[in-house]
């Protein structure tokens, strides 16, 4: 059992990783990554839909037929992603302003409907929803690398506005890393999340191959063929 979940996890935070490996969702991660809270907000409203979608699925999928499968999941998300978008609007308005119709979008994702199709609608209640986390976990990872490196080159700060998610005390959580620092342009416009996408896909890419080529060095040779006998003293 630990070993299945810890397949389930690595496959989510990195060899199945939405974002660098599926290479789904990438408008809305694309679009919302100019700064660090804007890639958590949007990565923690995926997530509550990855969780929420893959445990109602789950719960279903034993009394759901194959004729109105896709359709059932489609509403289920979407419902999910509402009470979502509600949530938001109560508690982190300027936010979800912020935002925008990337959160109602969300419904729109595919690897939320490609974990219910795939993953939930075949297993227990506890892995699906262990499948949703890692999921929207590596996706979220990838949303804040890429909100990071955007907002340190494009503004010269860190973790900026950060009371638009945690409330008023946040505020002094901003670091501003240079003292004049105009900013790159380049680097919040939507060109620039593409060349930092691709810079992590890259660096990720080159370091599989480096655990690859580890992984066959360390594999004992096997040497093929009938080996020679001497042998010595009298026959009879």
């Amino acid at each position: 059992m630990a070993t299945e979940y810890a397949k389930i996890s690595l496959d989510g935070l990195w060899y199945k990783n939405v974002a660098t490996v599926q290479v789904l969702g990438l408008c809305p991660l694309l679009a919302v990554t100019g700064s660090v809270v804007n890639a958590m907000g949007l990565g923690l409203a995926t997530m509550g839909v990855l969780i929420g979608s893959n445990l109602a699925v789950s719960l279903i999928r034993q009394f759901v037929t194959d004729a109105v499968r896709l359709p059932v999941f489609v509403m289920i998300i979407a419902s999910i992603t509402t009470c979502v978008e509600f949530l938001m609007q109560a508690f982190t308005f300027e936010l979800y302003e912020i935002l925008g119709i990337f959160i109602p979008l969300i419904v729109t994702n595919c690897c939320i409907l490609g974990r219910a199709d795939a993953f939930a609608s075949k297993n227990p209640v506890i892995p699906s929803v262990v499948d949703g986390f890692m999921m929207g976990a590596g996706f979220l990872v990838v949303l804040l690398i890429l909100g990071a490196l955007r907002e340190i080159i494009g503004q010269g700060t860190l973790f900026a506005d950060f009371d638009l998610l945690f409330g008023a005390s946040a505020a002094q959580w901003e670091i501003k890393l240079f003292d004049e620092f105009p900013g790159v342009l380049f680097a919040a416009l939507p060109p620039g999340a593409f060349l930092g996408l691709g810079l992590i896909m890259a660096l990720k890419n080159v370091f599989d191959a480096r655990l690859e080529a580890r992984a066959k060095a360390q594999q004992a040779p096997v040497t093929l063929g009938s080996k020679r006998v001497r042998t010595t003293g009298h026959i009879t």
